[in-house]
């Protein structure tokens, strides 16, 4: 592991972020990880890894930076607002991939280095020099992390691929929507997120077992996208083995689990009541006032619900269109049984269990004054996770610290990388 992290901390008085000298303390204080990705998936490895305490160095091209300092319709200032949740806890250099001395530049941060993160097309840093071999040549310990559409290996290898097509070709786009319909993405960038999840498992294991049984040895971590979105599939794969069956899409349920849907109350709202289990569904019963459904044959087990769904699903939800969400909540929650509004962002922010949990997260920044963002999850008892600053301003920030303290490259010389472009 490296030396422990210098940056910035909150201002705990302010809650805001102010650059102050001093350590971040977190689970991954002392781990250094240099970040050659942009976009999302890649970056938002870096992101598990910064909210926790690592040394993120996130190399950006000259100028225009990560394409993601631009990214999102709504902007405040003329700043993108996707930025700040992505790049926060992040150091920030440039250098020009293309150019031989950007690249050398990459090689000598790796050098010294507990990981490196990437999510180029395959073959691409190979191509520039800086593949597996020609990295762990200068660092034998350092742990790549490779986050592509497909994977390194295999025909589809080379293929570009965005989380659209790993969603689609990993089988959770066909499940997903209304039967009969044409199956509907996603709201968010859900497999890229995903892959870059199982992208810092990865790379946890893979550091753990370097510093605890691999004499010292890093690896390589392949993630793909599709296999990630695959990996999500439950059950799916054995039935079809097994009996023949391609699950289908089944819109706002499972199918032949119930009661588990959204049902609409009397102001309009949408509630997810989850009692599919025999006795979250007998205290159901007693909450609509009905405690004998819960011995109707046609409701008695998991299977005959799962059978007699739709009546269900029909008699559940003129029951819940006689209150409002309010009170449905209470009722529901006085009986013990699972449920759920569901939120928009604009409830997420204003519900005090996410305020109490610090999900949401204020913080001053000098591009967009007090902002909220979201929290660091998970919790940690004694390491907590935390939102310290909000990425850099400007592509190279940290160029001095890194280049000048870090590798020892003067000023004369750092003058002529500005000079030539190369950062």
């Amino acid at each position: 592991m490296t030396s422990e992290t210098t940056g910035q901390a909150a201002n705990p008085e302010t809650g805001g972020a102010t650059p102050q000298s001093g350590t971040r303390k977190g689970p991954l204080t002392g781990v250094r990880a240099i970040e050659v990705g942009q976009l999302l998936a890649g970056p938002f490895v870096g992101s598990r890894l910064a909210d926790f305490g690592a040394e993120v160095i996130k190399v950006e091209p000259p100028v225009k930076g990560d394409p993601m300092r631009q990214w999102g319709h709504h902007r405040y200032n003329g700043h993108g607002l996707w930025w700040p949740t992505l790049a926060r806890n992040k150091k920030s250099v440039t250098a020009d991939l293309r150019n031989p001395r950007g690249r050398e530049l990459v090689r000598r941060l790796a050098a010294d280095a507990d990981a490196l993160i990437e999510n180029f097309k395959p073959g691409t840093l190979e191509k520039w020099e800086l593949g597996p071999e020609a990295l762990h040549a200068v660092n034998p310990r350092l742990v790549i992390v490779r986050v592509s559409g497909f994977g390194q290996t295999g025909p589809s290898a080379g293929r570009p691929g965005f989380a659209s097509v790993g969603e689609a070709m990993g089988g959770i786009r066909y499940i997903n929507g209304f039967p009969d319909q044409p199956p509907p993405r996603f709201g968010i960038s859900l497999g890229d997120t995903l892959t870059a999840m199982f992208a810092f498992e990865g790379l946890m294991m893979a550091l753990y077992w370097r510093d605890a049984g691999g004499g010292g040895k890093g690896q390589v971590v392949d993630a793909a996208i599709v296999e990630s979105c695959f990996s999500m599939l439950e059950s799916t794969l054995p039935e079809y083995d097994k009996c023949g069956v391609v699950r289908q899409p089944s819109g706002t349920g499972l199918p032949n689990v119930a009661p588990s849907n959204i049902y609409q109350t009397s102001d309009g709202a949408w509630m997810v009541i989850a009692a599919n289990i025999d006795p979250m569904f007998r205290r159901l019963c007693k909450a609509m006032g009905q405690p004998e459904l819960a011995d109707d044959p046609r409701f008695v087990s998991h299977i005959a619900r799962g059978e007699n769904m739709a009546t269900l699903d029909g008699m559940i939800g003129e029951w819940t269109r006689t209150m409002t969400k309010d009170e449905l909540t209470v009722v529901l929650e006085e009986h013990g049984v699972v449920c759920g509004p569901i939120y928009s962002i604009a409830d997420i922010a204003a519900d005090p269990h996410f305020q109490a949990r610090d999900m949401i997260v204020r913080r001053q920044d000098e591009r967009f004054g007090d902002i909220a963002v979201p929290g660091v999850a998970p919790k940690l008892s004694e390491t907590p996770g935390d939102v310290a600053w909000l990425g850099a301003e400007q592509p190279g920030k940290d160029n001095d610290e890194i280049y000048g303290e870090v590798l020892g490259i003067g000023a004369d010389e750092l003058a002529d990388l500005r000079d030539q472009g190369i950062i």
